[in-house]
């Protein structure tokens, strides 16, 4: 780590701190050089590979984006929309892959949003889960009333 204020190559971790949520680590550093103190972040990174071949960075806004077009005109705030991406990307971390698939990103979406509003959940699955007809759309509500029940 290169000091930014004399460019030194070297120095020392005065304070570590989570941030973001725990997603990143905050740390304090001190130059042995020149004695000044400066901040840097870390944390992992998360790409997601897409259907063009291309690999971006995992966005929550991205999450966000696509749940609220499943989401229009339903009862759904920005807040319910950012915790959702949020438990989207925790349990995507959780699995310990460093790349995922664009589609997979998308299944992960389908439990947390069932858990918000079933329509929406509809909505999303119908693009997810490939709804090709009526029978699609009829099993994936029979498959939610019978947990609804439970």
């Amino acid at each position: 780590m290169h000091c930014p204020f004399c460019r030194n190559e070297d120095s020392r971790v005065v304070d570590s701190r989570t941030a973001d949520d725990g997603m990143t680590i905050r740390r304090r550093r001190q130059c042995p050089a020149c004695n000044k103190r400066f901040s840097t972040t870390e944390s992992a990174s998360l790409a997601v590979h897409k259907r063009s071949g291309v690999s971006e960075p995992f966005s929550r806004s991205k999450v966000i984006s696509g749940v609220r077009k499943a989401c229009q005109g339903r009862p759904v705030t920005d807040d319910q929309l950012a915790v959702l991406a949020q438990r989207v990307e925790e349990a995507i971390r959780l699995k310990g892959v460093s790349e995922i698939d664009a589609h997979d990103v998308g299944l992960a979406i389908l439990q947390p949003l069932k858990e918000l509003d079933l329509v929406a959940y509809l909505r999303f699955a119908s693009v997810y889960r490939g709804f090709d007809c009526l029978e699609d759309f009829e099993s994936a509500i029979e498959e939610l009333r019978t947990e609804g029940e439970k």
